[in-house]
């Protein structure tokens, strides 16, 4: 069974927004609020390692900053070159204001 880690709060993160959460010093996240349902993908590109976090989110698309790769952050698979390489997905629960993911 995954082990749920609090890894943000809701308040931090309103529909129509993406938070790039690092976990420990080798986990990085991107949590997607997509319309009051939160989605976490791992935080870097598989491009080039951009912190996809600090992309813009566009419905359930995420781009990523550094060369504009896109990713449906409901499934993490690629929608826009240049990545070729799908996203892994973790599984959320929101309890009360904690925002927790699974981690492996």
């Amino acid at each position: 069974m995954p082990e749920f880690r609090t890894v943000a709060q809701l308040s931090e993160l309103e529909p129509g927004s993406l938070k790039h959460v690092e976990i420990d010093d080798d986990t990085e996240i991107c949590l997607a609020n997509v319309d009051g349902t939160v989605y976490a993908i791992n935080g870097q590109c598989t491009h080039e390692g951009g912190p996809l976090g600090e992309g813009e989110l566009d419905g359930t698309t995420v781009m990523c900053p550094w060369h504009g790769g896109e990713f449906n952050v409901t499934t993490g698979e690629v929608v826009g070159p240049p990545p070729e390489e799908n996203e892994k997905t973790f599984e959320v629960r929101v309890e009360g204001d904690d925002i927790k993911v699974a981690l492996d």
